[in-house]
């Protein structure tokens, strides 16, 4: 496996750091890093208390844990979130925007939501064509269905 070197600045020593385990996951947890307490149907932005340069050539996705939801009553509502390699002053501080579907209390350290670094898109060229040669699936939504 390539490695690629990501310079983090952390805003708290509240939050634990982050880590990558290999061989468990590709994705790495991000931690709330302030507490926010949101009514039903409020939105807001939720501080990860970090800020990060990514290598040439790569951003950083983002999106909630598996449990998110089922943990916080909270949606993400652009997910997946987008982090390009641009976004990296030490002021571009990452945060969750987070949508509550219910009351809820996110705590400091809390793991709401997880990223991954990734390679940018390759250069992609678009080809007009008259068909394109395969059969139907039965159309958008159909995968499953007799």
């Amino acid at each position: 496996m390539d490695e690629a070197s990501v310079l983090i600045k952390y805003h708290t020593d509240q939050i634990e750091r982050l880590d990558y385990i290999d061989g468990k996951s590709d994705w790495i947890d991000l931690r709330a890093a302030e507490e926010v307490h949101l009514a039903m149907g409020e939105m807001t932005y939720i501080s990860l208390g970090i800020s990060v340069k990514l290598p040439r050539g790569y951003e950083l996705w983002v999106a909630p844990r598996s449990s998110t939801f089922k943990n916080f009553g909270i949606l993400m509502p652009n997910s997946p979130g987008i982090v390009d390699e641009s976004y990296s002053s030490d002021e571009d501080i990452l945060k969750m925007p987070a949508l509550a579907m219910r009351d809820t209390v996110i705590h400091v350290n809390d793991r709401i939501c997880q990223c991954r670094l990734m390679a940018h898109q390759p250069k992609v060229v678009f080809e007009t064509v008259d068909s394109l040669g395969h059969e139907t699936r039965g159309g958008f939504g159909s995968t499953g269905k007799a």
